[in-house]
């Protein structure tokens, strides 16, 4: 019979190099996660999702899903101990980040006091675009709203408090802006009238509809289980075929329903927010394009990661 060697596992503080804690007979193939909800035992008030163990003070965290025995340590193992602060579940992220931006907008749409001059209190837009952005804005944040909660399928990953609170700011002060602009009483409607209105709702209509198609679809890849690695393929849905040419096309339709909202509304802070929007898309969309190239050596090479061909 084969003897089992265990480990033992030593965890410091990054900063002060202090020892707080020491593992003895850990299983080798114990992963980082449990090596985590044993440390938490000893000290409840750092959960796993607060906690960031590495190998190297200066280095990267461990992933929850490495297994000990398979880090390049002997039995002896040295790991360095990062609080990562207060940490909230995916689901109330986007809950708190889509929630502010749906309720901030019908605030200025519906003109409550102290916004505008007291004249205007209550009153309504005698332009019809106004009302049709409400509800294209409404319509958005709702939709995202159900697929946070009927959708999209979440890891037990976390984000830290401080960096919710950051992302709030820039949603809800965002939804502001421009709800300020578009519903002012001194707001005048596009240039082009029904014609640029029209057509831009069309698009905008379509982008949503795309959107909505390509998280169903990425849904139901996760669906089929952690160990099934597949790349998303573009099905009988229409709307999914955008991805024989980018990786993330969800991104694509994202910022296609944003400026065409710009051109619906002719407003400055919407194609900002766009332009915006647009850029840390794109970052998110490089960085997964790059993931799927490489970790799929058959990945097509015809797929750009936002932009058909350009980006």
């Amino acid at each position: 019979m084969s003897r089992t060697t265990f480990f033992e596992v030593e965890i410091l503080d990054a900063k002060t190099r202090e020892q707080l804690c020491f593992l003895d007979k850990v299983e080798p193939h114990s992963t980082i996660g449990e090596i985590k909800s044993l440390f938490s035992k000893s000290y409840p008030q750092w959960y796993p999702a607060r906690q960031a163990l590495k190998l190297d003070p200066k280095g990267k965290p461990l992933r929850d899903d490495e297994i000990l025995q398979n880090l390049p340590v002997g039995t002896t193992a040295l790991m360095y101990f990062r609080d990562l602060g207060p940490q909230l579940g995916w689901t109330m992220v986007f809950l708190a980040e889509y929630m502010g931006p749906l309720f901030i907008y019908l605030l200025f749409y519906f003109r409550i006091p102290y916004i505008y001059t007291h004249k205007y209190a209550f009153t309504s837009s005698p332009f019809p675009v106004v009302t049709l952005a409400c509800a294209c804005h409404t319509c958005h944040y709702v939709k995202r709203l159900i697929e946070t909660i009927f959708v999209h399928r979440f890891s037990h990953g976390t984000m830290p408090l401080k960096t919710i609170v950051r992302n709030c700011l820039y949603y809800w002060g965002f939804a502001a802006w421009l709800a300020y602009y578009i519903n002012h009483p001194l707001y005048t409607p596009p240039s082009y009238g029904e014609t640029q209105v029209n057509y831009a709702l069309a698009i905008y209509v379509l982008c949503e509809a795309g959107n909505f198609s390509i998280h169903l679809a990425l849904n139901n890849l996760r669906g089929e289980g952690p160990k099934c690695r597949k790349f998303p393929h573009p099905t009988k849905n229409p709307f999914t075929w955008l991805f024989f040419f980018v990786s993330c096309p969800n991104y694509t339709y994202e910022v296609g329903a944003w400026v065409s909202l710009s051109v619906m509304t002719q407003c400055l802070p919407v194609a900002l927010f766009s332009f915006l929007g647009f850029i840390q898309m794109t970052i998110w969309a490089k960085g997964k394009h790059h993931t799927y190239a490489k970790e799929f050596k058959d990945y097509p090479s015809l797929r750009s990661a936002i932009l058909p061909l350009l980006l």
